[in-house]
């Protein structure tokens, strides 16, 4: 059972650089907060078979020297996976390859087809196997219907029949594909390095490899880059039809990242700041929870006039794989993953700064834990307004009867959290926060209000491509 908001998945790709698995490995490096599940890169030299590696686990596990040496080519595409759908195995990982009418294509994906399910049953009406239990698979089954199309055109083609979230990345034997869905839910950005290009989910990776960065691909936006750069296939969206998630400047990018000219931590602290004027407090002490919630931290810290302090030590080493469903475990991963300083916070009024509350269990803990190390007074400020509704566009949150916001008021969350006092950034506060609308983007914030930008159908859950695959094996 998670108690925190999944990761989605990190898409990276090289054209026309002699070192393109060894770029890759290092972009997924810089991608990893984004999925810790599974890695994965494809190769191609223009001549031979592609060469692929894939394995569970964080990139450093899956590649060494040895793999990369079995990665020769000018071109890749890299994949740091967290299941959104299709379950967590090897069977999964991306980048995703298949051998079909438009020649040798791999494929790797961020975001969820909603209509992923329905394209599915039709395609396997016809005829198609499928490897695996993603949505992302869907694509490639669908352009290989285009027998007689150009592979650009079956791309677009392919993407048409979608409908949900997408950037991703497709590796010809020669060319790169990129491409971001009509709203621009996740980010997508193209940089330059010596006379190769590169695509990556963040422009933290372009600071990494030392990559000048060009520009983010506009919603809607397909690009081809072969031998002559880069060639726009399908022009933008207009920008009102833009719904960038919000949640990314909230919890998922990296801080050192610019998404459509705004930085990552600058939009942060004034999420802090909006938040301060909003819910004023009278406190000795800010403290963030590391390490999302630094920098809204620092922003009511700096807004407040409060001083700001570290008082909560994260312990790094410790996955997601350590995580147990039993109430016990859970209480103590709380404390092991973040520890208090106890000095720092005895017989002071503190002001705790968090990204988020999702089921209210581990913000509890914390309470708790400040409580037992001495604080006079314990306030929290959530640098987002409430969870209440889930997420159809590639992060997965828990269903939304689990979310605490939707169990009780905000009376009873204070008392359940045992706080002093509780306060959310409201949605007003957290647009102006992201540059809107000085930015031009629009913003997808359907977790916080329940207005779903692309219409899905409800009687579908991510667990459908599993449960259909299940129920066709127990038929035989």
């Amino acid at each position: 059972m998670r108690f925190y908001p999944g990761e989605e998945c990190g898409v990276f790709a090289v054209h026309g650089h002699p070192d393109a698995a060894t770029l890759t490995t290092y972009g997924l490096y810089a991608l990893q907060h984004r999925g810790e599940e599974s890695a994965g890169i494809a190769t191609s030299d223009g001549k031979h078979p592609f060469r692929i590696h894939r394995g569970m686990g964080l990139v450093s596990q899956v590649f060494d020297s040895a793999s990369l040496a079995s990665l020769p080519g000018q071109i890749a595409v890299g994949h740091v996976r967290y299941s959104t759908t299709g379950s967590s195995n090897l069977a999964n990982a991306q980048p995703i390859a298949v051998v079909c009418s438009q020649g040798e294509l791999a494929l790797a994906h961020n975001g969820d087809i909603v209509n992923a399910s329905a394209l599915r049953a039709r395609l396997e009406g016809r005829g198609s196997i499928f490897q695996t239990t993603t949505d992302s698979e869907v694509i490639l089954h669908l352009m290989a219907q285009c027998v007689s199309k150009p592979v650009e055109e079956a791309f677009i083609w392919a993407l048409g029949q979608t409908e949900g979230a997408y950037s991703l990345v497709l590796m010809t034997k020669d060319k790169i594909l990129a491409a971001r869905d009509p709203q621009g839910f996740r980010p997508l950005s193209l940089g330059k390095l010596d006379d190769g290009y590169i695509v990556s989910s963040e422009t933290c990776a372009f600071d990494l490899l030392h990559v000048q960065f060009l520009r983010d691909l506009a919603p809607g936006e397909v690009v081809s880059i072969d031998a002559e750069g880069i060639h726009t296939l399908r022009a933008p969206k207009p920008i009102a039809t833009a719904a960038f998630c919000i949640f990314e400047f909230v919890y998922f990018a990296r801080p050192d990242s610019t998404i459509h000219g705004v930085n990552v931590s600058q939009a942060r602290i004034q999420m802090g700041r909006e938040l301060a004027r909003l819910h004023p407090i009278e406190a000795d002490l800010v403290i963030p929870v590391p390490d999302s919630g630094n920098y809204a931290a620092l922003g009511f810290a700096e807004e407040s006039s409060i001083p700001f302090d570290f008082a909560f030590v994260r312990n790094h080493y410790i996955g997601r794989t350590f995580l147990q469903p039993t109430q016990l475990i859970r209480n103590f991963n709380v404390r092991i993953k973040l520890n208090l300083v106890q000095e720092s916070v005895r017989g002071k009024r503190v002001v705790v700064v968090d990204d988020s509350i999702v089921r209210g269990t581990t913000a509890r803990a914390r309470v708790a834990n400040l409580r037992e190390a001495g604080a006079a007074e314990v306030h929290i400020r959530i640098s987002c307004p409430p969870h209440r509704f889930a997420c159809h566009y590639g992060i997965d949150f828990p269903d939304p009867s689990s979310l605490l916001a939707n169990q009780l008021t905000a009376d009873r969350i204070l008392s359940y959290l045992n706080a002093d006092s509780l306060g959310y950034l409201d949605l007003d506060g957290l647009l102006r926060a992201c540059g809107s609308p000085e930015s031009g983007m629009g913003f997808c914030s359907a977790c916080f209000t329940g207005r779903y930008p692309v219409a899905f159908n409800r009687g579908l859950h991510k667990e459908i491509l599993e449960g259909s695959q299940s129920a066709r094996l127990a038929a035989k």
